[in-house]
């Protein structure tokens, strides 16, 4: 039966969304609330389902998937370059200049974690399973995950479960020895998560990155996706795409009924389906007497720190890279998420440079604090910023001496600017806790809230940030 719908976002999850709902006869109309030109959104980065590709028909309408190889190099001390390759005999013939232990152990290593990202992408393609609803539906739905999870073998299962709780330390402590070939892996574990490479849990976030990439590859493959999703719903005919912020979700009877923007519009709907963070949806745009004061206290305590900046240069000249690390080791990455831990900017954050063009260059910088202990980010300190990583590249790398500081976003420009809560790009921290049928928590899991017609479609929810659109086509399923 097809209705009207209002979908607040646009980003990935929420354009996937709307195209399913679209297809499936509804009107839709996308809220683009945190449009930005002095910000534009970054390029996808994850595994994009077979499916969503399939039924949306993405690469016929442009869809171009980056596969740079080598997929990262690494700056070593004396100015040389480890690089890693797609081809694991590659890796390991590059390695072996460096540690012969390191390049007989990749091989082992990489299949093993092959074998694990083999069990998360099965559970993926799914809404997470709830171990413990009786109803019939659920019930088949779980056995027929664990018939296909269990074809994949014993060991895998059992790698699955041993690793997951692993710091990512320990993990590659057990393989390797080269600093900066663990800092490089340990880095995929930690990246946009408040964890350090010692902390319990960060092994998932080295396995999640490594889903959908062939055997080797630890870094989530980038796409124009954003970019063909746009022009699709653009072409659709029963979506419309309005540019304005949402100040409130319209309930009325305990169902949601539309939503009433800023600009003083009232959009009347059948459902609303949200892609901002849980903790906005529920506890700001919805009257707090339509949710349980349980439930409005879990939603508080739902982790979103915001850890990561961002710094855009341009070089002098042609970047001779795809993916730069600068990964030091891995007592370096714990060194730098203490100062985050206690506020403070650290003088050697963990840092990945990533050509975006001939000699544009965008800089994740890791284990940039939210709030600072000692005062409040202003454009002083947001110039500082920039001016340390700028220096700390240029040390190590010749190319980065004359490059230009073209814009910083500190954690609190990527919220402003993007609608990460605390710059949280994942909007909810990757974690044991916050995984699975738990994500963002177990009441709202299945991407339905407890207000009727109100679903959340966004990195939040399962399978989060790293498959993008993939939640957003669990919850159009949801809706539909």
């Amino acid at each position: 039966m097809s209705g009207r719908l209002v979908v607040i976002g646009a980003g990935a999850d929420e354009l996937v969304a709307a195209l399913y709902l679209a297809r499936a006869g509804h009107r839709v109309t996308v809220l683009e609330e945190h449009a930005s030109d002095s910000m534009p959104a970054p390029p996808s980065e994850g595994w994009i389902l077979p499916r969503i590709a399939a039924d949306l028909e993405l690469e016929r309408h442009g869809l171009c998937v980056e596969r740079p190889d080598p997929w990262i190099e690494t700056v070593l001390p004396g100015g040389e370059r480890l690089q890693l390759w797609r081809d694991t005999q590659r890796s390991e013939d590059s390695l072996r200049k460096c540690s012969a232990l390191d390049a007989a152990q990749w091989p082992r290593f990489c299949a093993r974690l092959r074998s694990v990202a083999g069990v998360l992408e099965q559970l993926y393609t799914a809404p997470a399973p709830d171990p413990m609803s009786r109803d019939a539906a659920d019930l088949w739905q779980l056995a027929s995950l664990s018939w296909r999870v269990r074809r994949l073998g014993r060991c895998a299962i059992q790698d699955l479960l041993h690793v997951l709780p692993m710091p990512v330390a320990d993990l590659l402590d057990d393989s390797f020895e080269l600093d900066a070939l663990k800092a490089t892996l340990a880095a995929a574990g930690v990246m946009h998560s408040f964890l350090g490479p010692r902390s319990a849990g960060s092994a998932l976030g080295l396995v999640h990155r490594h889903v959908g990439n062939p055997s080797g590859v630890f870094r989530p493959e980038r796409s124009n996706l954003p970019a063909v999703l746009r022009g699709l719903v653009e072409r659709q005919p029963r979506i419309e795409l309005r540019r304005d912020r949402v100040a409130g979700i319209d309930i009325r009877s305990g169902r949601a009924r539309g939503v009433r923007t800023a600009s003083g519009a009232l959009l009347e709907a059948d459902a609303v389906v949200s892609g901002l963070d849980p903790r906005r949806t529920l506890l700001e745009l919805v009257d707090p007497v339509w949710i349980d004061p349980e439930l409005q206290r879990a939603l508080r305590h739902v982790r979103a720190r915001g850890v990561s900046a961002t710094v855009h240069l341009r070089l002098s000249g042609a970047a001779t890279f795809r993916r730069l690390s600068f990964a030091a080791s891995l007592d370096a990455l714990e060194r730098s998420f203490d100062d985050a831990k206690y506020g403070r900017m650290s003088s050697a954050p963990l840092v990945e440079a990533v050509s975006e063009s001939e000699q544009g260059v965008s800089v994740h910088v890791q284990y940039i604090p939210y709030a600072l202990r000692d005062g409040a980010w202003g454009e002083k300190r947001r110039h500082a910023l920039g001016l340390s990583v700028l220096s700390q590249l240029a040390a190590r790398a010749p190319e980065f001496a004359h490059a230009r500081i073209e814009r910083v976003a500190t954690p609190l420009d990527l919220e402003s600017a993007l609608g990460w809560p605390q710059g949280q790009a994942q909007h909810a921290e990757l974690a044991l806790d916050q995984f699975l049928w738990m994500r963002p928590l177990p009441q709202l899991a299945r991407y339905a809230t407890p207000v009727a017609g109100l679903y959340l479609c966004g990195p939040a929810m399962h399978p989060g940030a790293g498959v993008p659109g993939a939640a957003g086509m669990l919850a159009a399923a949801a809706l539909r």
